[in-house]
């Protein structure tokens, strides 16, 4: 990977965005190595939690300006090709089987917010900055919307979509942006206290938790619904990993997964 690095601990894969020197902004090439990136690890047995983090000053500073200036003169048809590949990759990120945690080390600007909010959790150090700046350029955070409204709620998006106002990490933490909020020096023992939460809890269950927040949230509570949470407990249940984490927990031993680890 050119604008990438990977670092493997265990079963925790620390995926990293290495372009300091432009605050991590992210052009086509990033997108695509983000998307191979997140669908390869998803799909590895041996990973079982993904840290999205990055290297420099900024976590990302939104598009790249030298590919900014490229779109500029892209017809209507390129710019749906060109966002169509930048919603494919959070759609990616959002929907990666593992659980992904965002280790928010510095400043988050427009599609930079996107990645943050595709991830399942976020801890942000308290320095960080936080901005929506799309409407500054004329613009506005459509690829990003469905991910940072489900982040930041409605209520917010409306605020800061709208005014693009720089906000801080406690803001960010107010709004249920972000998880945590730390000092530097505890940002790195936080993602891995988190990191070591996701790989002790059953690996299928962690997957059918994420997949059943993003089937429940914001739904009216219908009877399709219920019945689709009772055939989810009950699917469980009988499953081998659920049949494990009972007898394990009767038998006061360690369940399977922890003794791959």
């Amino acid at each position: 990977m050119k604008h990438l690095q990977l670092n493997m601990q265990g079963p925790v894969a620390t995926l990293v965005l290495n372009r300091p020197e432009v605050r991590n902004a992210f052009n086509d090439e990033v997108i695509a190595e983000l998307t191979a990136a997140f669908l390869e690890l998803g799909g590895r047995d041996d990973v079982r939690c993904i840290v999205l983090a990055a290297n420099g000053t900024a976590f990302c500073a939104g598009a790249d300006l030298n590919w900014m200036k490229r779109m500029a003169d892209y017809t209507r048809d390129e710019n749906v090709a060109d966002a169509s590949a930048l919603a494919e990759m959070l759609r990616v990120v959002y929907t990666c089987p593992k659980p992904t945690i965002a280790k928010v080390q510095g400043d988050v600007y427009a599609g930079g917010t996107g990645l943050v909010a595709a991830c399942d959790i976020a801890v942000s150090v308290d320095t960080a900055g936080y901005c929506l700046s799309e409407v500054k350029l004329g613009l506005i955070p459509a690829t990003i919307s469905p991910y940072v409204i489900r982040a930041m709620g409605a209520r917010a998006a409306h605020r800061y979509f709208l005014t693009a106002e720089r906000f801080d990490a406690a803001e960010a933490l107010r709004i249920g942006f972000v998880h945590e909020v730390v000092a530097a020096d505890a940002l790195d023992g936080k993602v891995a206290e988190l990191a070591k939460t996701l790989v002790n809890a059953g690996p299928q269950a962690v997957r059918l938790c994420k997949q059943l927040v993003q089937d429940v949230a914001g739904q009216a509570i219908t009877p399709e619904l219920v019945q689709m949470t009772v055939e989810g407990i009950a699917d469980i249940r009988v499953s081998d990993e659920g049949r494990e984490g009972v007898q394990s927990f009767l038998q006061k031993r360690k369940p399977h997964w922890l003794l791959t680890v």
